[in-house]
């Protein structure tokens, strides 16, 4: 397992920006670069879902109704995956995690995101 520390959710109005952060701190370097870093969402009451995910090759995947506002992005040498959300709207409401996307680790406490009408 590798520990992970996501934040930057927050309360944000419709129409709004946050940027959510995912450090790898205690990951070395080589290893950071190898993964596919991905993040989710999981609504009240519904199952965890992928948002967006960054392939160690520099590929990005997202889901279709977040096409076009958000930007997944990595740092490497801050060992950081970085989602960054724009043009949010109250449906993207919900706790995001990042994780490994071809092999999960166990899943942290996640950051919330409330987006208000």
């Amino acid at each position: 397992q590798v520990p992970r520390v996501e934040s930057g959710g927050g309360l944000v109005q419709a129409g709004g920006s946050l940027r959510l952060s995912c450090r790898l701190s205690t990951t070395i370097l080589s290893s950071f670069r190898s993964y596919d870093i991905a993040w989710y969402r999981q609504a009240p009451g519904q199952q965890r879902e992928l948002v967006a995910a960054s392939t160690p090759g520099g590929g990005t995947d997202y889901a279709d109704s977040v096409k076009g506002r958000f930007t997944i992005s990595r740092e490497n040498t801050r060992k950081t995956v970085y989602l960054q959300m724009n043009s949010l709207k109250p449906e993207v409401t919900g706790v995001y995690y990042c994780n490994r996307a071809s092999a999960p680790w166990s899943w942290g406490q996640g950051t919330q995101v409330t987006v208000s009408s």
